[in-house]
């Protein structure tokens, strides 16, 4: 009789906290959300953010506040999402290829496990990367900057988002693929190395289509290469760097929306569904098209397999890179 008495308290302990989540998922949102940026305002993870944010405010009818957090190359601020409390009030907009990287790379020591400590949303946008070089380096094609680049091994400078960003790695694949050694200089975001590319501090970025798309008419700037197997449409001039002669390289960078594990299924399927009704919106595509990137919203289980498979793209970049 005792055991159970045991069993059926436990049972509905069991009953009762289901309950207290369903009834707290009824009435998600009642406060305004913190939507975490790991990288300073200017870059394409930001741009990404805001346009979300304004639309998901609007359906959810609760402000969505984009907080800055940058540093080590969006760890800092992919941290505190997982340390903040498991309601729906904290999420991350993030770049998996940055997050999914740090995950690989000893010299990090990620202070969490990933994938596992997040859980995913939807995912937010997609965007080709492109390789763009000070306008005065004698370099205006892919070929000639890998010329340049074997005459003056380790003296040409690269910008990128910080250490282990999906910046840095296409940089590293573009010296595996092509027998190149470049400098790299990494910032705590791409708004900054942007600004010292300009300022003629480094040579070369190879960055986000939203970031760059402002400097497009830039005189201080080239665009050379696209990353995308496909020339992009916002730069349809600019070749591909396959069509340049690597052959296989074919890379992009994806943001998500993430949210701490814990976050209760209920509360994770209506901001997914927010998110897609977000992405559908004529002024949200239309925003992407204009910065060069693509709104591709997914569900909770499809974002997961996509943080999966972003460990997949990068571990043998990582394994066979000459990281310091």
């Amino acid at each position: 009789m005792a055991a159970f008495i045991s069993r059926l308290g436990g049972i509905l302990l069991l009953a009762a906290a289901a309950a207290a989540t369903t009834a707290f998922a009824g009435s998600w949102p009642a406060a305004p959300i913190r939507m975490v940026v790991p990288y300073p305002p200017g870059g394409a993870t930001d741009f990404s953010a805001r346009v979300y944010a304004e639309q998901l405010a609007r359906i959810l009818g609760q402000p969505v506040v984009v907080e800055n957090k940058a540093g080590a190359a969006g760890e800092i601020g992919a941290q505190a999402v997982v340390n903040a409390k498991p309601d729906g009030y904290t999420v991350l907009l993030g770049a998996v290829g940055s997050l999914a990287i740090n995950s690989l790379l000893p010299s990090k020591q990620q202070q969490y496990a990933f994938p596992e400590s997040l859980r995913g949303v939807s995912m937010a946008t997609t965007t080709p990367l492109a390789v763009v070089v000070r306008a005065d380096l004698p370099a205006r094609d892919i070929q000639e900057l890998i010329a340049l680049a074997k005459r003056r091994p380790g003296e040409l400078s690269y910008g990128s988002a910080g250490y282990g960003s999906s910046q840095h790695m296409v940089a590293e694949k573009f010296q595996l693929a092509t027998g190149t050694r470049l400098l790299h200089v990494p910032y705590k975001g791409s708004g900054p190395a942007l600004a010292d590319l300009m300022g003629g501090q480094v040579d070369m970025v190879f960055d986000t289509m939203p970031t760059l798309m402002s400097q497009v008419a830039n005189p201080k700037l080239r665009f050379i290469g696209v990353t995308t197997a496909a020339r992009a449409p916002a730069l349809p001039d600019v070749p591909t760097l396959q069509e340049q002669g690597i052959a296989g390289y074919d890379l992009s960078t994806r943001y998500a929306m993430l949210a701490p594990r814990d976050t209760p299924d209920q509360v994770v399927q209506r901001l997914s569904a927010a998110m897609r009704q977000a992405a559908g919106q004529p002024s949200v595509r239309q925003a992407m098209a204009g910065q060069g990137a693509t709104a591709v919203p997914t569900t909770p289980q499809q974002t997961d397999q996509a943080l999966r498979d972003e460990i997949a793209i990068w571990a043998d970049v990582v394994k066979n890179a000459d990281l310091k």
